[in-house]
């Protein structure tokens, strides 16, 4: 029973969610963020039992204790708890652990369930609260299991055969093997040459050549083999003949075409039109996408704008659809809005259609009522959204098409050669009066090209013959867009794993960015062939899908967890002992050690590959590849060992101060950025630092004489009421450090310079 006359606390992952929930609920609840999970295994050990049947060993990390106390403190004087934490398996999971964590079993506590932070579906859900649902805690358990038995067994592999901290993963590595297996498609692509034949014809009588148009040779008459020309021999030939042939309209095509709408958004294809269309970054889109869902500032209410980003299904409310089609109806006219709303199906296994696809909560908030409430980025994701959704209930774009046919008789040829041109004309915009695919904004030139009036049997009167050498291309690199959609197609990952794998597989250095390009790095190759060699069904595309496909049967209730992790565990652990014996990945040279005159090998390193001794570790002598090390940078600093010249080189902990005369003189510095501002104890230089926490501050250089720190950056200009020093503040403000005076910044700032 819930205690009486005591508040209900609301429990949530983040700190904006929590005030976009105060608004709606009211004074009877109070609303806490768990700020992520509360909850998850060591990172000093496995943290599963295997022998135990793969029980796992959760623990709160230091960083979430006082988060854990905080919950705790709050529920003391609660009523009932609410976990309104976000509508997915990672959500379930989290309101588990805060249970958990925090010692709420002994109180009143359900699962509230929302895909939109706004005052109805949040009131409804409150309505109908459940119980924690055990089928998804345990799906995304099973989840975070199998993940750490990769990444905690195979990593440490990898650190002895190539290199310390790198890392393999149940989904990154297969995203890595995608990536690698693309860029050796197109090394080993080896063109083909091919020739096109264009006619440029107009109508025989009193036509001018201003009327003329194009058509393409598709090939023989009456065939429907394509014509293939593979050398410009081949197309000189062909040119003679049609030189000398009679052209003549043989048919005339007229039809509609209706082309409909695309769903409303999910995850995946969020991702990639952001990508084409507005060049974010799937992490980009994801974390401003999170603002939209958990609420802005808008005209003095916090509202959620979005329903929740993290979904494959592309079902959408009832409510939502008939709001839309009132909305269309009064906007762009009852012609505009088909006889019936819209559904869409989610072909792909496992889309969970309890979900909704990813709309505004309301269509009637457009994009241009939120200027000045969202900033830049946010309204162009926004406006994406709100555009597809509405666009995906209007009606069908309507096409007049015509294809004309055409035949080319040679006079010395038995054979008849056959052309084609077609008109395509827009009758009725339908959806495209709002919203085109990036795809389909490519497509206007054809849609802009005219015929003359033509009757079939209608002679016609060659201008000129227009061929052209081509060759077929290799199949490009990938896009984060186009990845995002071939995991999608393969079964690899969900929703929530497609923004994470990508950075990650970047941030490891395993891929890297050309233009907008992923291309695989050496570490990336090597790693990928050192997995696929040993670990075959870890890194299958299909057996990875298949693990996908059995943790949505965990989430359904059709199969228990733990055999899931054990079927996956047994051939991981018998590829395990095999890799064990497995020699380090390295490269022979016909270089000798200078100190001990044993072969020298090219390994990696974490700044690259080097050379390296192998008699280690009795010899531990090393030295950087040729052409493969930066050059350091020359300073004007002076070594305080021995005097000469400092530069700037890189280490494990980034960019530092050393001598240049090493190895004679080992002096070294750390590498500090002054900020162009003198010291107002000491008269030294004010430098940026950054503190264990990786928290930026500033500080003198003379310390330990000198103690003067500051959060905020100080600035050369002096208070106007007491001459103290000033810091820069947010919104173009300034304070001053002794006394209480703030005031605008001051126009010019000094830059930072590396000292």
């Amino acid at each position: 029973m819930a205690k009486k006359n005591k508040k209900s606390l609301v429990i949530v992952e983040s700190p904006a969610k929590a005030r976009t929930l105060t608004g709606i609920l009211g004074a009877d609840y109070v609303v806490r963020a768990s700020v992520g999970h509360v909850r998850d295994l060591p990172k000093s050990q496995l943290g599963v039992d295997i022998d135990g049947d793969f029980l796992p060993k959760y623990l709160v990390p230091k960083e979430k204790q006082a988060v854990v106390r905080e919950l705790k403190k709050a529920a003391e004087t609660a009523g009932r708890v609410f976990l309104a934490t976000d509508p997915d398996r990672e959500g379930e999971a989290i309101a588990w652990h805060v249970v958990e964590a925090a010692n709420l079993g002994n109180l009143p506590h359900q699962r509230v369930v929302f895909h939109e932070v706004t005052g109805d579906a949040v009131r409804h859900a409150f309505r109908h609260p459940r119980e924690i649902d055990w089928r998804l805690v345990n799906a995304q358990q099973a989840r975070r299991i199998l993940d750490r038995l990769v990444g905690y067994k195979i990593s440490p592999l990898l650190w002895k055969k190539v290199r310390r901290g790198l890392s393999a993963g149940r989904v990154q590595s297969v995203a890595v093997r995608m990536v690698v297996e693309r860029e050796r498609e197109i090394t080993s692509f080896q063109p083909q040459e091919y020739w096109t034949i264009d006619a440029k014809l107009t109508k025989d009588a009193g036509a001018s050549d201003d009327e003329a148009f194009i058509a393409r040779l598709t090939g023989l008459a009456g065939k429907r083999k394509k014509l293939e020309i593979t050398s410009g021999e081949a197309s000189q030939r062909l040119l003679e003949r049609l030189r000398k042939a009679e052209f003549s309209v043989t048919r005339i095509t007229r039809k509609e075409q209706l082309r409909r709408p695309q769903p409303p958004f999910i995850t995946s294809s969020l991702q990639q039109e952001a990508s084409r269309r507005l060049g974010f970054t799937a992490k980009r889109t994801m974390a401003l996408a999170q603002q939209l869902y958990e609420g802005l500032s808008v005209g003095g209410s916090q509202l959620g704008l979005i329903t929740y980003m993290r979904t494959d299904s592309t079902h959408v409310a009832e409510s939502a659809l008939h709001e839309a089609r009132s909305y269309i109806a009064d906007k762009f006219g009852a012609g505009f809005v088909p006889p019936a709303a819209r559904v869409y199906r989610k072909k792909a296994k496992g889309a969970q259609e309890a979900h909704e696809a990813i709309r505004p909560t309301s269509v009637r908030r457009e994009p241009g009522s939120l200027k000045g409430a969202l900033n830049r980025d946010q309204m162009r994701l926004y406006t994406l959204i709100w555009q597809r959704f509405v666009a995906s209930q209007m009606r069908d774009a309507i096409y007049d098409v015509m294809a004309v046919e055409i035949e080319a008789r040679p006079q010395i040829d038995k054979d008849i050669y056959a052309f084609r041109v077609s008109e395509t004309n827009l009758r009725f915009p339908g959806y495209r009066q709002l919203y085109r695919e990036y795809t389909e904004e490519n497509e206007e030139e054809d849609d802009k090209r005219k015929l003359p009036d033509l009757t079939e049997g209608e002679r016609l009167r060659l201008l000129d013959l227009l061929p052209e050498q081509h060759f077929t291309e290799p199949p490009l690199r990938f896009t984060e867009a186009t990845l995002v959609k071939a995991m999608e197609e393969n079964g690899i990952g969900r929703p929530s794993t497609y923004a994470p794998t990508l950075s990650t597989i970047q941030d490891r250095g395993y891929v890297e960015k050309e233009g907008r390009y992923l291309k695989p790095k050496d570490l990336g190759m090597v790693v990928n062939d050192l997995l696929t060699s040993y670990f075959p069904e870890v890194m299958d595309i299909g057996f990875t899908a298949e693990m996908e496909e059995e943790l949505d049967d965990v989430a359904r209730g059709q199969r228990e967890w733990q055999p899931v992790v054990r079927e996956f565990y047994k051939p991981l652990e018998a590829a395990l002992k095999v890799a064990a014996d497995v020699p380090r990945v390295e490269e022979k040279t016909d270089e000798k050690c200078e100190k001990c005159g044993r072969p020298m090998v090219v390994r990696w390193g974490r700044f690259g590959r080097f050379l390296a001794c192998t008699g280690f570790p009795e010899c531990k002598n090393s030295r950087p590849l040729s052409g493969e090390e930066e050059a350091p940078q020359t300073t004007d600093e002076k070594c305080d060992i021995c005097g000469e010249p400092m530069v700037i080189r890189r280490g494990r902990f980034g960019p530092f101060l050393a001598c240049s005369n090493y190895p004679k003189c080992r002096g070294t510095r750390r590498l500090l950025s002054k900020v162009g501002v003198a010291c107002p104890e000491c008269g030294g230089d004010i430098v940026a630092k950054r503190s264990k926490r990786g928290r930026t501050f500033y500080g003198c250089s003379n310390y330990p004489k000198c103690h003067f720190t500051s959060w905020s950056r100080p600035l050369p200009d002096t208070c106007p009421e007491c001459g103290g020093p000033l810091a820069a503040q947010a919104n173009d403000k300034a304070k001053c450090l002794k006394c209480s005076w703030k005031g605008p910044l001051p126009a010019k700032t000094p830059k930072e310079a590396s000292v």
